[in-house]
């Protein structure tokens, strides 16, 4: 049986395409699991958001921003794609209501996409690893 596939969140590919404490742990990451790595449609929008409110920031300039979406739009083409299904959202929902953790939305749907395709999560979110380690999710090492 092969590698379990490494499920990428937003905090892991904002590095990847620009400037940020993180970049050299995130390119290490990705060149380590290479054959593995999966994004959903999710985090392709959460990637969206982040670099729009750095530009509305000023930590990143828009020609950057443009920049980066090109190089992201070509590496994502070859990445294993996966659409959020409604039965994350539920998933999301029922991580949500434990109240025993600190998740916000965001971080429930991207436990429960790593949940539902059997995947390593990968971020550099402590709070999310955290309630990731609560729930029984497996964590890539990054």
């Amino acid at each position: 049986m092969g590698a379990l596939s490494v499920y990428l969140d937003t905090s892991v590919l904002v590095p990847l395409f620009v400037d940020d404490i993180f970049s050299t742990q995130a390119e290490a990451l990705v060149a380590r699991h290479r054959a593995e790595l999966v994004v959903a449609d999710f985090a392709v929008a959460e990637f969206a958001s982040a670099l729009g409110v750095r530009c509305r920031m000023k930590t990143l300039k828009i020609a950057q921003a443009r920049d980066a979406f090109a190089d992201f739009d070509e590496w994502k083409k070859k990445m294993r794609l996966a659409a959020i299904d409604t039965l994350d959202v539920t998933a999301a929902e029922t991580i949500l209501r434990r109240l025993d953790l600190t998740l916000r939305t965001p971080d429930a749907i991207h436990i429960a996409i790593s949940q539902r395709l059997v995947a390593e999560l990968a971020t550099f979110d402590a709070r999310l690893a955290d309630g990731a380690k609560a729930l029984g999710a497996k964590l890539a090492t990054v």
